[in-house]
């Protein structure tokens, strides 16, 4: 592989680690907003996760933008956390906590890519 061909790859998983970052932010947000407007009080804690979720996705999106040296760790910790609200969602009975799943381990997969580049 080439070092023009690496830099491609690499620039190619950072753009689609972006999208994935993004496309999370958003559905989090709405499957957060489902969960504390409902009336089951235990969605409580999903939405807390939620929250946490889109946080971090927004945050590495835009260090990644930048090409911050440290998005690296940034999408660690955004890992972590699209892993965990992926688990309470799939955990959940509607269409939008389903989708926010799939949204999160697909981020997941990602920043996991991406942090693995320290």
């Amino acid at each position: 592989m080439t070092a023009s061909h690496a830099t491609d790859t690499v620039n190619s998983d950072m753009d689609q680690c972006i999208k994935d970052c993004l496309a999370c932010f958003r559905v989090c947000c709405e499957c957060a907003n489902e969960c504390v407007t409902g009336a089951d009080k235990a969605l409580v804690e999903c939405a807390k996760l939620c929250l946490d979720c889109a946080d971090t996705c927004s945050t590495s999106a835009a260090l990644m933008s930048r090409q911050s040296q440290v998005h690296a760790a940034m999408c660690g910790a955004c890992a972590v956390a699209c892993e965990a609200c992926a688990k309470a969602c799939e955990a959940g009975s509607t269409e939008l906590m389903k989708r926010c799943a799939e949204a999160c381990r697909k981020c997941e997969k990602s920043c996991r890519k991406m942090a693995k580049m320290m």
